[in-house]
This record gives structure tokens, C-alpha cells and sequence, in this order.
């Protein structure tokens, strides 16, 4: 089983508006999200909530989806990745860290990832996804980093891990610059809305 891990919990301080709740194409961006994960092969998609929860998930069909509240947003991402995580299924092989500003990746960049996590021989266990030289999201995690992440104080995220385990990271080239483009201003939005063609079947 391959697991999502959606964070959805932050207060857009650099947006200025719950982001979650902006427009793509008839729907909103964190629905979009929902959606590309949908039409993809990850099994399990788990969406951590925080600020604005209750607003946000009256938008959302959640049906295929675990919703989990992290009371605790404010104290940083790696707070609601734990949340997340222990919610996982035990059955989870792998998980993907998503964020829930970047509607412009299409199911097919989760489908590839994990078809390098299962095909890969030596076996790699951090699977990022690259595109012209540079690192982007989302990352898929071998689930025997579950324990060590709920041990992480401070925020910090997964760059400890990702720092300290170098050798365990298979970059992994892609066509589309999707995995580099998140939406944190009015700025970003702007330019997101007219560059792409959200909600459209590839």
C-alpha cells in the first residue's frame, strides 16, 4: 500500500487568504490536490487539517480521504506530518509527503515515483522527484522512516532526514516543472492561473 499524507493545515500568512479555499477551474486548489491523488495509484490519501478546518473540509468531498485535525498547525509542517503519520496504515510501504498548494501535479508524477520506489534495484527508499537539476515535491518515503519522523522535534520537516541520508535518495527526472511550483502569494496564484490548465485530463 502506498500512502498520501496531504498538509493542509498552515494560515497562508504570505497569501493573506486561506489558500486552501482559492479558486482552480470551478473547484478549489486543496480539491484539486484531492483529486489528481485520486486518479493516481496511491491507496491511502490521509489530509491534516489545522487552521480554518472546519471551513475548509465543508468544501471537500472527502470520501476516499481520512481527515485529521492537528490542533497544534501553529507549532510547524513537521506537527502535521506526524499527524499524519499516526494515522498511517500499518500496512503502508510507503508514504508521500504532499503539500496542498500545488494543484498543477497531474496523478501521472505520483505513478511514476512509485513506480521507481517498487522497480529500483539496489533499492532506494527517498524517492524526489527533479527537473532540470533541481529537487522538488512530492517525496515518497519508505514507511521504515515512520518511527524515526515521530521522534523529529522542532520544525524542521524531513530536511534532517534528507540531510543525513543522502545515499538512500533517488532523484528522479521529470517533464514538467509542476513539482517546483507551489502557490504561497497573490503573486504565485496569479501566475499559476494563467500558466496552467487545471481540471482538464492529461
Amino acid at each position: 500500500m502506498i500512502s498520501a499524507i496531504v498538509l493542509a493545515a498552515g494560515e497562508s500568512k504570505r497569501m493573506g487568504r486561506t489558500k486552501q479555499l482559492l479558486d482552480w477551474e470551478g473547484r478549489t486548489i486543496l480539491q484539486q490536490v484531492l483529486e489528481n491523488l485520486g486518479r493516481s495509484r496511491v491507496d491511502e490519501v490521509i489530509l491534516v487539517l489545522g487552521h480554518e478546518a472546519e471551513r475548509i473540509v465543508q468544501t471537500l468531498d472527502t470520501r476516499k480521504v481520512k481527515v485529521v485535525i492537528n490542533k497544534n498547525y501553529r507549532a510547524g509542517m513537521i506537527s502535521s506530518i506526524q499527524q499524519g503519520l499516526i494515522n498511517l496504515s500499518d500496512s503502508a510501504e510507503a508514504f508521500f509527503i504532499v503539500l496542498a498548494d500545488q494543484p498543477g501535479i497531474r496523478p501521472e508524477v505520483f505513478d511514476r515515483l512509485i513506480d521507481e520506489f517498487r522497480g529500483i534495484i539496489p533499492k532506494k527508499s527517498i524517492i524526489l522527484p527533479g527537473y532540470r537539476g533541481r529537487r522538488g515535491h512530492p517525496a515518497l518515503f519508505s514507511a521504515k522512516y515512520r518511527q524515526e519522523a515521530l521522534r523529529i522535534t522542532g520544525d524542521v520537516g524531513f530536511r534532517q532526514v534528507l540531510e543525513e541520508l543522502p545515499e538512500e535518495i533517488l532523484t528522479v527526472e521529470m517533464d514538467t516543472d509542476s513539482i517546483l511550483q507551489d502557490i504561497d502569494t497573490p503573486e504565485d496564484y496569479r501566475r499559476q492561473v494563467k500558466t496552467n490548465s487545471p481540471g482538464r485530463d492529461p
